[in-house]
């Protein structure tokens, strides 16, 4: 009996053997008087040799496609040793068809397959023909290692007596995060439920409830504008326990990342991760989210400018802000186009211009050095260590956007830096932190009123509760975000439990009405009387995670059927209009196209 393999299992020493294979054609050679198909499934490639003299087949070989499906029986052999293929698996052996069946003649396709010449292909094109598009072997490679980290934090969860729970997606609408898609309710007319952006009341419940350490991956939807990192409808590794602090919390999540990168990576990762405070991040790196796989660090130079005949500079220091600064070594010769991308960036994050000095053919360049002091431009040498080949920009303005805007400056020039072979960012590098530390609150000058860092839920480091009621933005929060390589893969905190401390942030801090609390929190206020556990959490962006695993710049490369920027599944063609009488039953005035 011929026994079915896979097509990259056959070795050298099955030669002899009667096997049967099934697959798809990837491609077709006509060698004059025997053709050579190489036959692909998911496990690999194996090498077909089919002679059209052979009346047993039933089928003219003229016909085949690419990509169509046939299953073929014959004798495994050795290659001839001049024509092995030591970059296949299988290389070193072919099978000799006796029989043949066809199960599918494919059409002319779209576009090519081949991973090469399919990534110059366009994106949407790509996507209406997805089903196309995932038989490529990166992309088969991308699900399968998504399913590996998945299977992972499955195991290793299960191993540390976490509960997995299945939690609604239909919830109550919450307007205060980010739109979200509302779902009309045909048994309560003019009423909407919505699907759940994360289960963070709901888990939050089952700790309220005893269920003690729970975890899903959870689908979330949120309707915002897409982009490589962003999907209308995406996975969180999302979990929750009781009786935990913080430090339990970064000992689980670092175990967990070290068995998710040994097992769908077969790398090993350094724990602890590095612990840093969201001040000092921003401080150091301008960004909450820093990648410290190179170096180009922001300097603070308030000091040295504190009495400064530079009007600019003093007048922004007396008005409590900061003068900081980026050099960008050996950038010196940017291009006027460069330089102006660089400036537009600055004033799209409220920077009225982007203050400079060039350090090159042995001199200083700049339209403020006429400002600056010899003193004060020997300090900014030795504060920066500006070198022939530099150019350093500067941020005037009060603390966080100064740093918001060297920081987006830092991100440009390291990457017009590799560009040019000065700098290198490791890709097969993963430098994992925890930002810590976040403030509480924050002033939204647009709102007039106190807003949550993370989400209202947050709890206060416990020896800054007292400020709540006096200093309410030297508060912080017990909040945390774990950082890699500069993205921002998943955030947490330690929740309020108390229902009086939780009603003096909502009341007090975030200005909500009572009947706003009530409608939106009731249920919660209420359950937190009843005896809730100190708890805590975190959830993690499964997308994000298997696509920094994979190498791949989008979260749509590691997702079955991702959407497109404008929110489309064009293979699918939704969103689409709904019929005219269940819209009717929803009590939905069709739309008249």
């Amino acid at each position: 009996m011929k026994r079915t393999h896979d097509c990259g299992a056959l070795r050298s020493h099955d030669a002899g053997q009667g096997v049967r294979l099934i697959g798809w054609i990837q491609s077709i050679r006509d060698h004059g008087g025997l053709i050579f198909v190489d036959l692909r499934d998911r496990e690999g490639v194996t090498q077909i040799v089919l002679d059209p003299k052979n009346d047993a087949y039933g089928f003219p070989l003229s016909a085949l496609r690419d990509e169509s499906v046939i299953e073929i029986s014959g004798k495994v052999r050795l290659r001839p040793a001049d024509t092995a293929n030591p970059h296949l698996g299988t290389g070193e052996i072919e099978v000799i068809a006796d029989g043949f069946r066809v199960h599918n003649i494919a059409e002319t396709l779209p576009f090519p397959l081949e991973d090469a010449k399919a990534d110059r292909v366009n994106e949407d094109l790509r996507l209406t023909y997805r089903y196309l598009d995932l038989r490529r072997g990166k992309n088969l490679r991308a699900l399968r290692t998504r399913h590996r980290i998945a299977r992972s934090v499955r195991n290793y969860l299960d191993g540390q007596d976490f509960v997995e729970v299945e939690l609604p997606y239909l919830f109550k609408t919450t307007p205060e995060g980010a739109r979200e898609f509302l779902v009309p309710s045909r048994q309560s007319p003019g009423s909407f439920y919505a699907l759940s952006q994360s289960p963070q009341q709901y888990k939050q419940m089952l700790m309220v409830a005893g269920v003690e350490r729970y975890y899903s991956l959870a689908r979330c939807f949120r309707d915002e504008d897409l982009r490589a990192d962003r999907q209308q409808e995406f996975t969180q590794i999302d979990l929750e326990m009781s009786f935990i602090d913080r430090e339990d919390i970064y000992g689980l999540v670092e175990g967990m990342m070290k068995i998710v990168f040994r097992e769908a990576l077969g790398r090993d990762i350094e724990t602890p991760f590095i612990r840093m405070p969201f001040r000092e991040a921003m401080d150091r790196f301008g960004s909450d989210k820093p990648d410290t796989r190179f170096a180009l660090e922001l300097v603070d130079l308030s000091a040295i400018f504190a009495q400064s005949g530079f009007k600019v500079f003093r007048d922004c220091l007396e008005r409590g802000g900061a003068i900081k600064a980026l050099n960008a070594k050996q950038l010196a010769d940017l291009t006027q186009g460069e330089l102006k991308n660089l400036e537009d960036i600055a004033r799209a994050l409220g920077a009225k211009g982007l203050a400079f000095i060039k350090a090159e053919n042995g001199e200083w360049k700049s339209p403020i050095l006429k400002f600056l002091s010899e003193k004060e431009r020997e300090d900014l040498r030795l504060a920066l260590r500006i070198e022939e080949g530099d150019i350093v920009f500067f941020a005037a303005t009060e603390w966080l956007r100064a740093c918001a805007i060297l920081g987006r400056m830092r991100l440009e020039c390291a990457h017009l830096l590799a560009d040019r072979g000065r700098l290198s960012i490791p890709k097969d590098q993963f430098n994992f932190l925890w930002v810590v530390d976040f403030p509480l609150i924050s002033y939204d000058e647009e709102q007039g009123r106190y807003v949550s860092t993370h989400h209202p839920f947050t709890a206060p480091v416990e020896e800054d509760e007292e400020r709540l009621r006096t200093d309410p933005l030297r508060v912080r929060g017990q909040h945390y975000d774990i950082v890699l390589n500069g993205f921002e893969i998943g955030g947490g905190s330690i929740r309020i439990h108390s229902a009086d401390l939780q009603s003096l942030v909502m009341r007090d801090l975030l200005k909500l009405e009572e009947r706003t609390m009530e409608d939106r929190f009731g249920y919660m206020l209420r359950a937190f009387r009843f005896g809730a556990p100190p708890h805590g959490g975190i959830a993690i962006g499964l997308d994000r995670l298997a696509a920094i695993i994979c190498g791949v710049e989008s979260i749509r490369d590691v997702i079955a059927f991702p959407k497109t920027q404008k929110g489309q599944d064009l293979m699918a063609q939704s969103p689409s209009y709904a019929p005219e009488k269940q819209l009717r039953e929803l009590h939905i005035r069709p739309v008249i196209s």
